[in-house]
């Protein structure tokens, strides 16, 4: 298997984005470097246009055309900047009629890597052909401090959510805590909630409540499916916390559960429970009022 998706549409997409967002200069560079590549067939004519591409289209953020963005889906480019989307569509210049050789192409651009090329890559696996193939480079990459490449494996990436085994899935979670990345844009995040993650995370609770540190509010979006007696009084805490976004996030926690104390504690708030009926309190009002939006 190449591409596990239809990838000339998806280019053709890129294409058009590209087109409508850079300059003329641009739009000649990009020109040459395809006619260059597609006559030479080189690894070298490919890696210079990859490692040059700043140089001539900037790292202005481009926009998403809502039909574009669409089209793309659930693949995402927003908030990629001019250079990165490129560099996005220039990988699916690469022929996939050799794995070994496609594989090892895209290896050596990880391995060579500065920060803004590495960042282009990991944001890029949800295009690469071969998924099968980046589930250890995915894994290595969320490994890494470098707050943009953590932000290009988390927020709105379907790719780990997709391939990663559950242990590396569980890693990106908790590094996305530890590293104050939005939650809330990880793709797939509801779906690969599992028991293993919401235990860790009620021991990472408990942690912080010991260092009276606070509780980042989302983490109950993992825990709510899995409560039971053994995390029901931590759940209680965040209940009664004097943070209200820690509350808001107790009630849709207990919203999720099955657990029948947790169902019975949400009746005890009627005025939160219509709200999240009504889609008044959702996660995503609890993540805008944790960042200040």
């Amino acid at each position: 298997m190449g591409y596990a998706y239809e990838a000339p549409g998806t280019a053709a997409v890129l294409a058009e984005i590209i087109q409508q967002q850079i300059p003329e200069k641009g739009k000649q560079w990009i020109a040459g470097q395809l006619e260059a590549w597609q006559t030479k067939g080189t690894l070298q004519t490919f890696n210079i246009a990859f490692t040059a591409a700043p140089r001539f289209l900037g790292r202005d953020e481009i926009s998403v055309p809502p039909a574009a963005r669409a089209a793309l889906l659930p693949r995402s480019v927003d908030g990629f900047t001019a250079d990165r989307l490129f560099r996005t569509w220039w990988l699916l210049q690469l022929p996939v009629t050799d794995q070994a050789a496609y594989v090892q192409a895209v290896e050596n651009l990880f391995l060579a890597g500065e920060m803004y090329e590495l960042t282009a890559l990991y944001g890029a696996l949800p295009f690469l052909a071969f998924p099968q193939a980046w589930k250890l480079r995915t894994a290595e990459g969320i490994r890494s401090n470098i707050g943009s490449v953590l932000e290009a494996i988390m927020v709105r990436n379907p790719y780990p959510a997709q391939y990663l085994d559950e242990p590396a899935w569980n890693q990106l979670v908790m590094k996305a805590f530890f590293t104050d990345k939005p939650v809330h844009l990880i793709s797939g995040l509801d779906q690969r909630a599992n028991p293993e993650l919401a235990r860790i995370l009620r021991d990472f609770s408990r942690e912080r409540r010991a260092a009276a540190r606070p509780v980042p509010p989302m983490l109950w979006r993992l825990v709510g499916p899995f409560i039971d007696k053994d995390n029901f009084e931590d759940l209680e805490r965040a209940w009664f916390s004097e943070v209200h976004a820690e509350r808001e996030a107790a009630a849709l926690a207990c919203h999720l559960s099955t657990y029948a104390p947790a169902r019975q504690l949400l009746e005890t708030r009627a005025d939160m429970a219509a709200e999240i009926q009504q889609q008044q309190l959702t996660w995503d009002t609890v993540a805008a009022r944790v960042n200040g939006l």
